[in-house]
């Protein structure tokens, strides 16, 4: 939660849902899988880095089979903290395997709700202005691009989405590489605009890469590539499992839990076996495969439980958790609000570190929404009360407020009232508890889309944040588009010596 101090985490992990004789049976199993099954590589630098360092390997058909003695001696090399530094230092964040919990913001959305109600394609027009909503959020702490733009070449569009992030924001924040080396180089340049230069940002790094591995037990080449050169440069990394469970990974949770465990775990060796020490943090944005609709259910309590499982999975290892998902709904209505209020109070009761794309979106990430921005961030205040649990102090209890109002009166005109006024109330922003009569008169009968509407319209039209100059950021867009360019260059020549090689 941003405040006057800088950001300070709610406390978390009330809920354990996995007990240590489970957790025992995932690690044995998944120690099993890494030593029988293996782990595909499509990298052969990487497959020599893994036979180096002591595990076996087929070269042939790319297999790396690892021992549990090695597994555990290299995920032991990761930094079990690491600080997640905003550009401006009031957003430095402390991330650990504790279970303090942080929020992102919304990711990627092709799609967009405009607030006239129209669906219509994300522009880069959007990005900017939900970026400046967002921006306003005392419940977000790290910051991602709510949506894709589709109005700008999708090739090499991470470098263009980068440099929006960077103008428009001093939050840390979520960022795609573009699945190459040069692609994180041009990052880094448009960020020593903004810090003065590489060797600042690679001291004091203020985004972080996400690197998403395909399941199962699969890592591809240009995710090999982004997590060694992360490595490299001091940028810490989010290293994502999106497993589908009944899909590319086993029908149960359990089953589940144990292929992300082993995909992860095994990239965070391989990233410590090449950079001993590089901030790696165990991510997932998986879910299960609904048997209706055969889509992802991200919201579905399965989907929490796998989170809530996977946050102390995570935790065991000494490393930190970044999960969760968006609500499967796609309008901000009834099913939205039952499914963001579940899954956000269950990661966080499991100790979920980030709370990964909890501003924003709807339907499983395709879609974005300005009123749902405002809705979360009330939904996320209140499952931060909730878990500020109760105060059974003493001078909480009230016992000199008893012997004071005793028998008649009301406890409102007591000290004790106005001492707890602030401390132990939330006070919503758009939840309305008027009576129907004062509703009416208040608001004209609005419901709580439509008051968050008209509210994100006031801070639009009065939210102009200037975070970087106009010639800093003449240069970041300078780059950015000579970045695309060549990332597109580099694209197609890939799919040209792929086809070729066939």
């Amino acid at each position: 939660m941003v405040t006057d101090r800088g950001i300070v985490p709610a406390r978390g992990g009330q809920v354990k849902i996995l007990h240590d004789e489970q957790i025992t049976m995932l690690h044995e199993a998944t120690v099993e899988i890494l030593g029988d099954v293996g782990i595909k590589l499509l990298h052969d630098d990487a497959l020599e880095i893994m036979e180096g360092h002591g595990c076996s390997v087929d070269f042939d058909h790319k297999i790396v089979r690892m021992p549990e003695e090695i597994l555990m001696r290299y995920v032991a090399k990761a930094p079990s903290e690491i600080i997640l530094n905003g550009r401006d230092s009031k957003y430095d964040i402390r991330l650990d395997a504790s279970s303090d919990v942080y929020v992102m913001g919304g990711a990627g959305a092709l799609h967009v709700i405009d607030l006239d109600g129209t669906r219509r394609p994300s522009t880069l027009q959007d990005l900017r202005d939900l970026t400046r909503l967002e921006d306003t959020l005392e419940n977000m702490d790290i910051a991602h691009f709510l949506v894709t733009p589709q109005d700008i070449p999708q090739d090499g569009f991470e470098m263009i989405t980068f440099a929006e992030m960077l103008k428009n924001n001093t939050r840390n924040f979520y960022a795609l590489v573009g699945g190459c080396r040069e692609g994180l180089s041009h990052e880094l340049e448009m960020a020593a605009v903004a810090a003065g230069s590489i060797d600042e940002v690679k001291n004091r790094p203020f985004f972080v890469a996400g690197l998403c591995i395909i399941s199962p037990l699969t890592q591809r080449r240009d995710f090999i590539e982004e997590l060694l050169a992360c490595g490299e440069n001091n940028i810490p990394v989010y290293i994502e499992a999106d497993a589908l469970a009944g899909g590319t990974t086993p029908f149960t949770i359990s089953g589940t839990a144990v292929e992300i465990n082993a995909n992860v775990l095994s990239a965070v060796a391989l990233s410590q076996m090449a950079n001993p020490g590089a901030p790696c943090i165990y991510a997932s944005s998986s879910g299960i495969l609904d048997m209706k609709s055969l889509n992802l259910g991200g919201a579905a309590p399965e989907s929490t439980l796998l989170h809530m499982a996977q946050a102390q999975l995570a935790h065991h290892y000494g490393l930190p958790y970044y999960g969760s998902n968006t609500p499967d709904s796609k309008l901000p209505d009834t099913q939205m609000g039952y499914e963001s209020a579940l899954h956000f109070l269950g990661c966080a009761l499991g100790g979920v570190n980030i709370i990964h794309v909890a501003i924003g979106n709807l339907g499983m990430m395709s879609l974005a929404n300005y009123e749902k921005c405002l809705i979360d961030n009330e939904i996320l205040g209140a499952t931060f009360r909730m878990l500020q649990g109760i105060d059974c102090s003493r001078d909480a209890i009230g016992i000199d407020a008893f012997r004071e109002v005793r028998h008649s009166g009301h406890f409102l005109e007591t000290e004790h009232a106005l001492k707890y006024l602030r401390r132990d109330r939330w006070e919503p922003e758009l939840t309305d508890r008027n009576n129907w009569d004062t509703w009416q008169m208040l608001t004209g009968g609005k419901n709580m889309q439509e008051r968050a509407r008209e509210k994100a319209i006031k801070i639009l039209e009065e939210h102009h944040p200037i975070y970087i100059g106009k010639k800093e950021a003449r240069e970041i867009d300078k780059i950015a588009k000579a970045a695309q360019r060549e990332i597109t260059e580099i694209r197609r020549r890939d799919m040209t010596w792929g086809r070729s090689s066939q």
